[in-house]
């Protein structure tokens, strides 16, 4: 319970530091070349090992995200599968940046954490229309995922599945080859609620 509390108050405190960010800009229409991802990739390599994200600041969400696929009517839709482990980096502001993703995302393995994607987070208090990055457009807007994110942290985001294949598509939210099977903090959430435009 200790630990979702202060994840809780880690992303209250996101909404504070992306204000102090510059407005976010939409990205330009087409996809993202092979040579962007592979260039996210390099960049973001070193976060293979959980230590080293956690010495620039990336701190986990302890919980395992999955999802059952169950369809509601207000609720962001998510396929059944799982996101994972969620390390929130609170220092990343301003518009997103491909090489400096807001959240890592880990699949547990065994007694280990894998790096299997990345997600960037744009709050709805700074975006001035829905943000896009490598030619996606972000989802929601949608509450913060509670019980990790507190629900008033109304936002925007992307994931991309860079290190592991998601039969769903790269930019997809859950991936059906991501489990939290025998992970300690196995967290089946309900689907977000989206929350109105200004």
């Amino acid at each position: 319970m200790r630990s979702s509390h202060l994840a809780s108050c880690a992303l209250i405190a996101l909404a504070f530091v992306w204000n102090a960010g510059p407005a976010v800009n939409p990205a330009r229409a087409e996809g993202p070349s092979k040579a962007e991802l592979d260039a996210a990739r390099q960049a973001l390599e070193k976060y293979k090992d959980p230590y080293v994200a956690v010495r620039d600041l990336y701190l986990s969400t302890v919980g395992c995200v999955h999802y059952s696929g169950e369809k509601m009517e207000g609720r962001m839709e998510y396929a059944k599968g799982a996101m994972g482990v969620h390390f929130v980096n609170l220092t990343v502001k301003g518009p997103p940046d491909l090489a400096k993703p807001n959240v890592l995302v880990y699949e547990p393995d065994g007694g280990k954490l894998r790096l299997v994607a990345v997600e960037w987070l744009v709050p709805l208090a700074v975006a001035k229309e829905r943000p896009t990055l490598m030619g996606q457009p972000f989802e929601g807007p949608m509450e913060g995922h509670e019980p990790l994110i507190p629900k008033e942290f109304a936002h925007y985001d992307l994931h991309a599945w860079l290190f592991k294949d998601n039969p769903n598509g790269m930019f997809s939210a859950t991936n059906p080859d991501v489990t939290c099977e025998g992970h300690p903090f196995s967290l089946l959430e309900e689907p977000t609620k989206m929350v109105p435009v200004p």
